[in-house]
């Protein structure tokens, strides 16, 4: 039975030595809490804490930094003395859906930056009607040179894979065990490409104007899913052209070795997302290919030539966020070695 306080008139003396002892238990009608509710209080506070930051962040990154579209510039020193430098406006990886109008808007703006040549590093779509929007997106880009690849989100709709798995490895073990033909339309896509003057390059190679310079290209298809062929496009470059570019969706040491032996200057590619999903001073967690985390995006050095990897526009519609990896185009200028 909880202990009463004494009335004014009361002997405290006849009192129990612990009642006197325990001052809290006088306090009228006030429980006092024992530091076992102040445990229970903590440990119910704690998870509730971390789901509101997880709430947080979450929205942060699908909300915000999925739109949070940037900008990135680079100079790449490997023309031949007096060259006219050349712009390269490198997208890669929109993942285009319908309704992403943001998206579609910041693409098109893109023009203003006036580059000599656009290229195209793949994964343009991730549904069956996002021709048109890409279409749309690229608007008057489309009417500059220009070059792409495939990425396999051009030929596979995309499906929910748990992302702890491309800590230890990459999705490309999917596509092997699934093993179905390709249910979007990357023929048609490829051809509307192709009608606005924009070369092909998936295994095989290439050659156009751009800038005032003579560009040879080679491509291949997305060795993700196991479509590069590089025996087709293999051989020296030829020394006639002003630079040499190699075009390819996933940036695999094996293959791009062998660009860099054949001699060309510049290889670019795509599908790391940049990590997507970062951890502050950190970085990427996985690269999801061959490529090493330090390169999973920006411009590098591959065996003596240059390589850019970009970090996208998008995401797969199954993992619509970004973290500490905002979506980007990069203009890449191409300059004179220097002496």
């Amino acid at each position: 039975m909880p202990v009463r306080p004494p009335r004014p008139h009361q002997d405290c003396s006849r009192l129990a030595p612990e009642v006197l002892r325990a001052p809290h238990l006088w306090d009228h009608g006030r429980r006092r809490e024992g530091p076992g509710g102040r445990i229970v209080r903590k440990l119910y506070a704690a998870p509730l804490g971390l789901a509101a930051a997880g709430a947080a962040t979450f929205g942060y990154a699908s909300l915000i930094e999925r739109n949070w579209f940037r900008l990135r510039r680079f100079e790449v020193p490997i023309l031949a003395p007096d060259s006219p430098p050349l712009k390269i406006l490198h997208v890669s990886d929109a993942h285009l859906t319908p309704g992403r109008h943001r998206l579609i808007h910041w693409v098109r703006a893109l023009d203003e930056l006036e580059p000599d040549l656009v290229v195209n590093t793949g994964d343009s779509i991730s549904h069956p009607d996002s021709i048109g929007p890409f279409l749309d997106a690229l608007g008057p880009l489309l009417d500059r040179p220009g070059v792409f690849v495939y990425g396999s989100n051009d030929l596979y709709s995309p499906i929910f894979k748990n992302p702890m798995r491309y800590v230890w490895r990459t999705s490309q073990t999917d596509y092997k065990k699934r093993r179905r033909e390709p249910d979007l339309p990357y023929r048609e896509l490829g051809s509307a490409l192709q009608a606005a003057g924009w070369l092909d390059l998936n295994n095989r190679i290439g050659r156009l104007k751009a800038g005032g310079l003579d560009v040879e290209f080679g491509g291949i298809d997305d060795s993700h899913i196991n479509r590069d062929r590089y025996d087709k496009i293999a051989g020296p470059v030829d020394p006639q052209a002003d630079v040499h570019l190699a075009i390819m969706h996933s940036p695999e040491p094996r293959n791009m070795d062998r660009f860099v032996a054949d001699g060309y200057d510049l290889l670019l590619a795509g599908h790391t997302h940049g990590g997507q999903v970062c951890v502050p001073f950190y970085g990427a967690l996985a690269t999801n290919c061959g490529i090493d985390r330090p390169r999973v995006k920006g411009l590098h050095k591959h065996r003596g030539a240059y390589l850019h990897v970009s970090a996208g526009l998008g995401t797969s519609p199954m993992a619509p966020m970004r973290f500490c990896c905002p979506p980007e185009a990069s203009l890449l200028t191409l300059v004179p070695r220097t002496p």
